[in-house]
């Protein structure tokens, strides 16, 4: 399962919905076109962490010994705060879309948060994009001139 294709099929599918989640489409249609392709999107970030669930762990555990490179650090930071921000999206948007809750009367505050935290993931996303050059450049095997 950990194979490079694997990562990279998960990760370019996880790419594809999450920008086809930011198309607006007016009308009942628009939104259940957003809801399908943002659940499409969250089923494979879930992929993605359980694909990079090894790194996750021992990073975290060389975070809290503190012998973690700067570099790194600051990678597992962007990737925390990625699952954080992006956990949040997906929570809101599940919530505002389900038909048992969307009568509440309260529910455009959570459908701004939704809004806020999916634009800032997507400013994290190309941090965290910029922060895998290399990485991406080996799966594509571009090799630096």
């Amino acid at each position: 399962m950990n194979s490079r294709r694997t990562k990279i099929i998960v990760d370019t599918f996880m790419s594809i919905f999450l920008m086809l989640s930011f198309i607006r489409w007016e009308g009942f249609g628009g939104a259940i076109y957003h809801f399908v392709t943002g659940g499409l999107c969250a089923f494979f970030f879930a992929l993605h962490i359980c694909i990079h669930r090894k790194w996750i762990k021992a990073t975290t555990k060389l975070c809290f010994t503190g012998k973690l490179s700067k570099a790194l650090r600051w990678k597992y930071i962007v990737d925390v705060l990625l699952f954080a921000v992006w956990g949040i999206s997906i929570v809101t948007g599940f919530i505002t879309m389900s038909p048992f809750l969307s009568d509440m009367e309260n529910i455009s505050p959570l459908g701004r948060l939704h809004g806020i935290t999916a634009r800032f993931g997507l400013a994290l996303i190309v941090i965290h994009l910029i922060q895998h050059i290399p990485q991406i450049k080996s799966y594509l095997k571009i090799k630096n001139k």
